[in-house]
């Protein structure tokens, strides 16, 4: 009777979670899709005279190899540095003008180019957009600027412990798999991009069947919906050409220990765990907030509150198509590190070991949850999870969806999810250089 409770619920995960599954208009959602393939979705609130805008291309570092890694961020980052009729400087005044910001960054399933306003000005916001996404003008002289910053914050990277051990830690779980590099990318492939290369990655994503664009806020959807056709309608529908399948993973069981110039000591416990669109996805979200979710999660309270071993701790599982990781961290001590690392996987075969009470199981449910309703607040964030979710094709509606399976997670779950996922633990440690 137990394995087919599990088996029920898993199954409702299932239909829940998976793509398009009971995809449906919400209240005060409008939804259009353009001939040329481009979706447009508008959110009407009128909680606050603003607007935001998210435009999103299923593109990013998941999509890259060793060789172009960083080249989606790197194409973001200099599309801001100006178009055909405005400079990188005219462009920020103009969004300013709106009452406004204008940002953009490549991530690792798709990139966005985002804009906020004053409702008023929605019109004018949703025109710059339009005028940055298609028609950078990629100046070498800017290219340059960028490549500098790019390169300055891949070195801070490098340079700051938890960093540093959360690259190593993904580079021995995934290997092959692009989820190994940062989407910042690596010195060698920002070094090697030519103003070329950015300008035909631009001809490649950008392309109106993998985009999506998200507008919330206190506007009139019909008339943005028109105001979306008119400047992005006539934009051509390139012939298919499917992305190529990344290569898989490798985890290994390794045990790595770096010396680095820092205080502290950092431990990292990683695993692959489930991608964002499988049925066991929501337990082990639910099981890593019951580990690491604030200060009533298990490592909190064990290796902080009662031993006093942690000055950070908590745990990591990231929106993600493929194999999503499932990292906890401790930053301690040097002289605490090995007790800390005990500690850690003391309460991962914890957590392996026997199923959660109600009491936990509902906190960490509950924590979950919060945390999703309080990244949803702003329209910023609601136009950043309508854009994306429809970008990766899970649909704009996979927020409710996924709500509704982390209620329907049971402690029978969390412990399956424990058993099958956190078997077989990647370890880095790093330890201050002496």
């Amino acid at each position: 009777m137990r394995h087919a409770a599990v088996l029920a619920t898993l199954v409702l995960a299932a239909v829940t979670l998976a793509p398009g599954a009971g995809q449906a208009d919400a209240p005060g959602l409008a939804r259009r899709v353009l001939a040329n393939g481009l979706t447009v979705l508008v959110r009407e609130d009128a909680a606050a005279p603003v607007v935001a805008v998210s435009l999103q291309v299923r593109a990013g570092s998941r999509y890259e190899t060793a060789d172009t890694a960083g080249i989606t961020n790197f194409l973001l980052r200099a599309m801001l540095r100006g178009t055909a009729t405005r400079s990188a400087v005219e462009l920020a005044e103009a969004a300013e003008a709106l009452g406004g910001t204008l940002d953009a960054a490549g991530e690792v399933e798709a990139a966005e180019l985002r804009g906020a306003a004053l409702a008023r000005h929605w019109e004018a916001l949703l025109g710059l957009v339009a005028e940055v996404a298609l028609g950078p003008a990629l100046r070498p002289d800017e290219i340059e600027k960028e490549r500098r910053l790019l390169l300055g914050q891949l070195r801070t990277r490098g340079e700051t412990p938890f960093q540093l051990a959360f690259d190593t830690l993904a580079g021995e779980l995934y290997g092959p798999h692009p989820y190994a590099r940062p989407s910042l990318g690596t010195r060698a492939s920002l070094e090697r991009v030519t103003r070329d290369a950015l300008a035909a990655h631009h001809r490649a994503i950008w392309r109106p069947d993998r985009m999506v664009l998200a507008v919330s806020g206190h506007v009139p959807a019909e008339r943005v919906l028109k105001a979306a056709e008119r400047l992005f309608g006539r934009l051509p529908r390139p012939a298919d050409s499917p992305a190529p399948a990344a290569p898989a993973p490798t985890p290994s069981t390794a045990r790595r220990v770096l010396a680095h110039p820092a205080r502290q000591a950092q431990v990292l416990v990683g695993y692959l765990g489930p991608g964002l669109g499988e049925p066991a996805y929501p337990a082990v979200r639910v099981l890593g907030a019951l580990l690491g979710g604030g200060m009533a999660g298990r490592l909190f309270v064990e290796l902080r509150d009662k031993r006093g071993l942690a000055y950070s701790v908590g745990a990591l599982i990231p929106f993600r198509l493929d194999p999503a990781f499932v990292v906890t961290y401790v930053g301690t001590a040097p002289e605490s590190a090995a007790a800390a690392e005990a500690g850690v996987l003391a309460e991962l075969e914890r957590a392996r070991a026997a199923a959660p009470g109600e009491d936990e199981l509902a906190r960490a449910k509950a924590y979950v949850l919060g945390a999703l309703a309080m990244d949803r607040r702003t329209n910023a964030r609601r136009a950043w999870h309508l854009a994306f979710f429809e970008a990766v094709g899970l649909g704009a509606d996979f927020p409710e969806r996924y709500a509704r399976a982390i209620e329907a997670v049971t402690a029978a779950d969390v412990a399956a999810a424990a058993r099958r996922y956190l078997a077989r633990p990647t370890i880095v440690v790093l330890a201050p250089a002496r």
